[in-house]
């Protein structure tokens, strides 16, 4: 079970502390965090040590293109979640940050963005790329500031988008997290 950026086990009534999460960029979110009470379970069942499950989990690099943290500016941690490309998995992406600017877009889906409302309020900005462009401007329409960037044909096919419009300063804890990034900025 995890509690408070926790793992911990309980037995017979009692709980105990298996390790800690909080802090590990590649395990942030519920659902990350869910993930390593589970492995932690089949490490400890295994017979491993808990300094050696904690030094794991510390060295964990996440996986790439999910919460994939691709680099820092300053104060802003550069995100890409392209590997979530429906609204229930880039639901996890946003449940785990506050203040995002937030790069959209790709392919329409059955039921677009509009299950992410409760999510809407985190984000400062949209940058809607793609064919799903339009739809998701109509559904951020008046709860959320967007614009809709153009995209440019990259190298080998791949497609970025055009967001000079983000501003770094006095961003805190601002993010970028893509239902639909398609290619990652690793110069940062």
């Amino acid at each position: 079970m995890v509690a408070h950026e926790t793992i911990l086990r309980a037995s017979g009534g009692a709980r105990s502390e298996i390790a800690r999460i909080g802090g590990i960029g590649s395990l942030r979110g519920l659902h990350n965090a869910q993930n390593a009470a589970c492995a932690a379970a089949c490490a400890m069942a295994l017979g491993l040590s808990t300094e050696t499950l904690q030094r794991g989990l510390r060295s964990f690099p996440g996986l790439a293109h999910r919460m994939e943290q691709v680099g820092r500016r300053g104060h802003v941690l550069f995100v890409t979640d392209s590997k979530g490309t429906n609204a229930d998995a880039a639901a996890h992406a946003l449940s785990s940050f506050t203040e995002i600017f937030w790069i959209a877009g790709g392919k329409p889906k059955l039921g677009g963005i509009t299950s992410l409302g409760e999510y809407f309020p985190r984000i400062r900005k949209a940058y809607l790329i793609g064919e799903a462009a339009k739809e998701f401007a109509a559904t951020l329409e008046g709860s959320v500031p967007h614009e809709i960037s153009e995209t440019l044909e990259g190298r080998g096919g791949q497609r970025r988008a055009g967001c000079g419009g983000i501003g770094f300063a006095g961003c805190g804890r601002a993010v970028v997290a893509g239902l639909r990034v398609v290619r990652s900025v690793p110069q940062f």
